[in-house]
């Protein structure tokens, strides 16, 4: 069955091919009389717009992109779910692009925006960049990066709060009378590795007697957080407080450390970052640093709105984050009474 047309919408209305057009994807404003006959002709044509012609002669495509580095991430994953609800409020469709990580794909990507195949991007990145990328993104319009920053741009930027979320680890071990912490970051080089560490750092200053102790970075991935355990367990003194950077970095860690037969919160009490996991199904639970992931979805969406209509960039947007108690913190063993100490058995994801 042949698909109705333009024309055969305004043949039926008898109206020019010029009004249905400006009616239905300008706005013109008609008579009601007019508008009504068009309406109806759409109705019983079951008239639906050529997105690509529309897209021409708008200007604008009414797709937004969003460039996240894997979809196999747990945060990723959320985030996407998160920013196409918001997408879709605003009658916007979302294209979704995972880079691998790699800066050829995120290059490619950008060069998307300039073909005008999107309208403007929400964009993260998470490794360092060696000024290619942000020279990339100082020559186009239309990009909010979220959740990482990219040195020398100025554009909307979206980010949780960091610091607070290892000020926050730091403080609920402390309380638990950890005095030697630890940290498992992520790589070096990124702004949210440094501010995680930072907050950590503060929360150790902050309390007589503590440190600290020891760190290790790399890339947020399971096999990373196993090679983190493996050092940790390595340690003649180990730290016995531990701030995990990212949940990937969790899984691994978790592997290796039960695999040694370390029992937590018995041998070692963990924090971790990133509460998009079911982390609460882990035995035991995890206590972890949860970011606002819905929000940052809606945010994000508002931001290149406002961007894409011309509002001038902002300072960045920071999103709280908040601590969710759960069972893997307790005193250090050296500090907890013989019979108040937790059974040891290893742990589980």
């Amino acid at each position: 069955m042949r698909r109705a047309t333009v024309k055969d919408v305004a043949a039926l209305a008898e109206v020019s091919v010029t009004a249905v057009s400006r009616y239905l994807n300008a706005g013109l404003t008609l008579p009601p009389d007019t508008a009504g006959r068009i309406d109806r002709a759409v109705r019983q044509l079951d008239y639906r717009p050529n997105r690509l012609a529309r897209s021409l002669s708008l200007g604008r495509s009414d797709t937004i992109g969003l460039v996240v580095p894997e979809i196999a991430n747990p945060f990723f994953a959320h985030l996407a779910a998160a920013v196409e609800e918001a997408a879709e409020a605003e009658g916007l469709g979302l294209l979704l692009c995972a880079t691998l990580n790699r800066l050829d794909r995120e290059l490619d990507y950008l060069e998307r925006l300039r073909s005008h195949q999107v309208d403007g991007l929400i964009f993260l990145t998470n490794h360092g960049d060696d000024g290619r990328l942000a020279e990339r993104i100082a020559a186009l319009p239309g990009i909010v990066l979220i959740d990482e920053d990219v040195a020398g741009t100025e554009v909307p930027k979206l980010f949780c709060d960091n610091a607070q979320g290892g000020r926050l680890a730091g403080d609920h071990l402390l309380a638990a009378g950890h005095r030697r912490l630890g940290l498992v970051g992520g790589p070096d080089g990124l702004f949210s590795s440094s501010e995680r560490r930072a907050g950590l750092q503060a929360a150790a200053d902050a309390a007589p007697g503590a440190s600290l102790d020891w760190s290790i970075s790399g890339p947020h991935t399971p096999e990373q957080g196993r090679a983190a355990a493996a050092a940790w367990l390595a340690l003649d003194a180990r730290p016995t407080g531990l701030f995990i950077g990212s949940g990937t970095l969790l899984s691994g860690f978790l592997e290796a450390v039960r695999e040694a037969g370390v029992a937590v919160p018995a041998d070692v009490s963990l924090v971790a970052f990133d509460d998009v996991g079911p982390l609460h199904l882990f035995n035991p639970p995890i206590t972890a640093i949860r970011q606002p992931v819905a929000a940052f979805g809606r945010r994000g969406v508002a931001l290149l709105r406002g961007r894409l209509r011309g509002e001038p960039v902002g300072p960045p947007v920071r999103l709280p984050v908040e601590l969710v108690v759960r069972h893997s913190v307790a005193p250090p063993p050296a500090r907890r009474p013989r019979s108040s100490r937790p059974t040891r058995k290893a742990i589980h994801p």
